[in-house]
């Protein structure tokens, strides 16, 4: 389950910490704005592949029908079959229809036919999805190995040193936190200097301290390698392997892989951002996205509809501090046109909960004028009943309120160009609505 803690926002073409929203999270996170591209274990393997990282031997299938043809030519006698979510704890997760456990070992192409048919079409509930749960519409089907030792290993930001830090530990295969809150010691990091790159010395140090040794150590440097490698070239964010493993017939593996990737880097890494999967996210998120709209769904009441981050966080502290509930985070950014504010309108009233919406913009390089018009467009395209507080501040405001005076539609607007003023009027029509 997601807390506020982890959340960070992109906003424009800027890294916004956006921690100030803390003051107004709720238990659970609704939404989450895509900061980091995050794709399935099947895809990561295949990026991981293309750059000469070794994981086990996979393919993947979209029926049963399919993957018992596969697993009948995979060519080993037992199969390890992955249900493939976005979402960890998989292997204890269960499904919509009853089936437990999201990873499970199969004996025959029969048996693989059988587990595809109970996991396909079919939500996986986990501890990290929430009770709605993540539609299956794959699932790997993998080589099984015997494990002799699991690692830890991954590759991350430093924003700190302005470096890539590679963390590692001997106790793989769990959670690192947990490592890292009973064991602090078993935690190795190194820091590398990306305009330096890391050194085969400092690979092989780092790949001692984690306990290889003889022909593994070798493999384990080469593998530590072409991971930094992996990550530089593909503008990866985080590569987290979670065990890598060594096995009985001395091969390094990466068994498990997490990659993110930078969004900013979607222009030149297209064949990448091409298996993002939509179906793994909330359809809201998805719709902001498309109208380059920085969305965060709360579990308050009035909805926001704001251009600027800053602003944006202003206006909910505002609404906070007169005892009102922001129902959203949404920034438009600089390009508040019919479209766009055509989209955060249904994005905003299609929860059921928001009972007012207050617009807060600021006219800078586009004025108040031309934001008006844009509302006042909008709300010919878009059913609304709740009442909308408009406050506009900035070039030609005072045009912009005459737009918003003399609209004469169904939707209750109200134009107050206080702040203050704006911020009570909001939390009042937010408590004074029938389902309030």
């Amino acid at each position: 389950q997601s807390t506020w803690g982890d959340l960070i926002l992109l906003v424009g073409n800027k890294f916004w910490a956006m921690f100030r929203i803390l003051k107004h999270s709720q238990p659970s996170l609704k939404l989450c704005s895509r900061r980091w591209l995050n794709i399935h274990e099947c895809d990561s393997y295949q990026v991981l592949n293309q750059h000469g990282v070794f994981t086990p031997k996979s393919v993947v299938a979209y029926s049963a029908a399919e993957a018992k043809g596969l697993a009948s030519q995979f060519g080993t006698d037992r199969f390890v079959v992955k249900a493939q979510v976005l979402a960890g704890g998989r292997g204890k997760g269960h499904f919509d229809n009853g089936f437990q456990g999201g990873v499970h070992i199969a004996e025959t192409p029969e048996d693989v036919a059988e587990i595809c048919s109970k996991m396909l079409g079919h939500k996986l509930i986990t501890k990290q999805t929430g009770k709605a749960g993540r539609p299956v519409n794959k699932i790997m089907i993998a080589e099984p190995v015997s494990i002799e030792h699991e690692f830890y290993l991954a590759l991350l930001l430093d924003r700190q040193s302005s470096s890539i830090a590679m963390v590692g530990s001997r106790e793989g295969g769990m959670n690192i936190e947990e490592t890292a809150a009973t064991n602090p010691d078993a935690i190795k990091k190194l820091n590398i200097n990306i305009l330096e790159g890391p050194s085969e010395a400092q690979m092989k140090d780092l790949a001692q301290q984690l306990g290889f040794e003889g022909g593994l150590l070798d493999q384990a440097v080469d593998q530590f390698l072409k991971l930094y490698d992996t990550m530089l070239k593909t503008d990866a964010t985080q590569i987290e392997i979670n065990p890598l493993v060594t096995t009985s017939d001395n091969r390094v593996l990466c068994a498990d892989a997490k990659l993110n990737f930078d969004d900013n880097a979607e222009f030149r890494q297209q064949s990448i951002f091409h298996r993002r999967d939509t179906t793994q996210e909330n359809p809201l998120d998805v719709e902001a996205q498309r109208f380059d709209l920085n969305y965060v769904g709360l579990e308050g009441k009035i909805g926001c509809l704001v251009n600027g981050a800053g602003l944006a966080m202003a206006t909910m502290d505002l609404l906070q501090l007169y005892q009102g509930e922001p129902a959203n985070f949404l920034d438009v950014g600089g390009g508040a046109t019919t479209e766009n504010i055509t989209a955060a309108f249904q994005i905003i009233t299609s929860d059921p909960n928001v009972s007012a919406i207050f617009v807060n913009i600021f006219g800078g390089i586009m004025s108040c004028k031309t934001i008006a018009n844009g509302l006042v467009g909008a709300l010919g395209r878009v059913d609304i009943n709740i009442p909308i507080v408009a406050r506009l501040m900035g070039t030609e405001m005072e045009e912009g309120s005459r737009i918003l005076s003399t609209y004469n539609g169904k939707t209750p607007v109200f134009s107050i160009p206080d702040l203050d003023n704006a911020a009570k009027c909001a939390v009042y029509f937010s408590k004074s609505a029938p389902n309030a």
